[in-house]
């Protein structure tokens, strides 16, 4: 018993030293999501380039993304060292200021016009916009992508390759080395 309080004590002593740190190995095993606000007033500090997750609340490829590509702690780790992330709710019925232009939900397109503007009409969920520090559109991303395409994707355009070599020449070229992340709870399909 005497052993079991010493121990608890230590840990209890020890937990918050080791949880002190906002930027701790912990912080850092999600990607540090923000919203359009947060990213516009951290442009102001340090400009990057920015990656927004356009989906929608009923979208499965958007969930398995969120459980798989984005849990992968490869992909984790370049996102929240290159890039500014955004979640974007494509639904979104409250109006939000972006880039010094107003916009709203419109239910004949079911659709906040911001998701509508920034995918340029072309309305498919998960898709991805990754915009340059000046808020300039680099290319948009359409579709669910595993570790391995996010990778080549999120290199080609995070070391700015875009700028000097066509992407089918990249492709050719790129050797994937991010592990794929398995969904939780998932069960192999029969064959």
């Amino acid at each position: 018993m005497k052993r079991i309080l010493m121990l608890l004590t230590l840990a209890l002593g020890i937990s918050p030293v080791m949880a002190g740190d906002k930027n701790s190995a912990a912080s850092d095993s999600k990607i540090h999501w923000m919203n359009l606000d947060e990213v516009q007033t951290a442009m102001k500090k340090e400009p990057r380039k920015i990656l927004i997750d356009v989906y929608t609340g009923w979208c499965g490829w958007c969930k398995r993304m969120d459980a798989t590509t984005y849990e992968s702690p490869e992909v984790i780790k370049y996102v929240n060292e290159n890039f500014y992330a955004v979640k974007l709710d494509a639904e979104r019925k409250d109006s939000v200021r972006f880039v010094g232009k107003m916009y709203g939900y419109d239910p004949s397109y079911k659709v906040n016009m911001v998701a509508y503007d920034l995918l340029h009409g072309q309305l498919s969920y998960p898709s991805t916009v990754f915009m340059d520090q000046g808020f300039q559109l680099i290319t948009n991303v359409p579709g669910y992508h595993n570790v391995p395409e996010w990778e080549m994707i999120l290199k080609y355009l995070g070391q700015d390759k875009y700028k000097t070599v066509k992407w089918e020449e990249y492709q050719k070229d790129f050797k994937a080395s991010w592990a794929e992340v398995p969904m939780q709870g998932a069960t192999p399909a029969a064959h």
